[in-house]
């Protein structure tokens, strides 16, 4: 029993850093109905801005983590948000009133640029890169189960980011703008909504929640690399649509939902450890075929 317990921890941690990235993923399809195939990179990006940051701080200081960890999370965030912006601009406005097909293609293209720029030009990042551990303390037992701060920092201040986001989607005057530029952005625009503006905020915030993500997921696992945006982003994207890809929740519910099949499965079916990555995928063709809305169903409305 301990054991089941300590994988459905791990797995919640696992969990909170897809559904992070998933949020990005759900709000950007709610406004503008795109699949973002390039947001792993921005969570990736976010990692790599993180472990500059640190580099970049003072000897003395990089070991005061009560600054450095604010610090390469606000570093994070800013180049995921720097980078999620530029992109929408330059890569996806253009291609606004395209059929759909060519933002998609250009979603992927833009996700190899990104991924073979940091590789090329980043020193080192063509192998791991190790990130530092900015979150000491020790871990506590609860019934045989090892529970370490981190984790309890990663789910908790992943379900606060999660619950602030609801609340600023619902109470704001920002907030309801997005919600009617999802429903029909014509008569938005008609209404005086400036679209754009409403568009680089979307992507804003999940540059936002994704540079979060980077930095956590360099804080557990200690070691960084060009390549994590693309499975992560890819998990992130099937928590999205288990959740109901337009809804808030659902997000990170889908993520904490696959973080949890991944941990048991690794521990649980046989060889779980070479076929961790494929159980995500097998949950989304059953998520498609036998319930295409997800889990909380579709909060935005379909268009034409």
């Amino acid at each position: 029993m301990s054991q089941l317990l300590q994988q459905l921890v791990n797995g919640l941690v696992l969990g909170a850093t897809y559904g992070l990235i998933a949020l990005g993923y759900t709000m950007v399809y709610g406004i503008i109905q795109l699949i973002n195939f390039a947001h792993g990179e921005i969570y990736m990006l976010g990692a790599f801005g993180g472990l500059t940051m640190w580099k970049a701080l003072p000897t003395g200081l990089q070991t005061k983590n009560y600054i450095a960890l604010p610090l390469v999370l606000l570093a994070g965030i800013v180049t995921s948000t720097v980078v999620a912006v530029l992109m929408e601009r330059w890569a996806y406005r253009p291609l606004r009133g395209a059929p759909r097909l060519a933002p998609l293609i250009t979603a992927i293209g833009v996700s190899v640029f990104l991924q073979e720029a940091v590789r090329v030009f980043y020193p080192g990042a063509k192998g791991p890169l190790a990130f530092p551990a900015l979150f000491t303390g020790k871990s506590i037992t609860i019934g045989g189960v090892e529970v370490k701060y981190l984790s309890i920092f990663v789910v908790a201040l992943a379900v606060a980011l999660m619950i602030a986001l609801q609340a600023f989607v619902r109470t704001s005057s920002t907030g309801r703008a997005m919600r009617a530029t999802a429903q029909d952005p014509d008569t938005a625009a008609l209404m005086g909504i400036d679209i754009n503006r409403i568009i680089v905020i979307t992507f804003a915030l999940g540059g936002v929640l994704a540079g979060v993500a980077g930095v956590l997921t360099g804080m557990q696992y200690g070691a960084i690399d060009v390549h994590i945006g693309y499975i992560a982003g890819l998990k992130a994207f099937t928590a999205a649509v288990l959740g109901g890809i337009g809804n808030i929740t659902g997000a990170m519910l889908g993520g904490f939902l696959i973080g949890i099949i991944e941990a048991l499965g690794t521990q649980y079916l046989p060889q779980g450890s070479a076929y961790k990555d494929a159980y995500a995928f097998v949950v989304l063709i059953l998520v498609l075929v036998f319930r295409p809305t997800g889990l909380l169903g579709e909060s935005v409305a379909a268009r034409a």
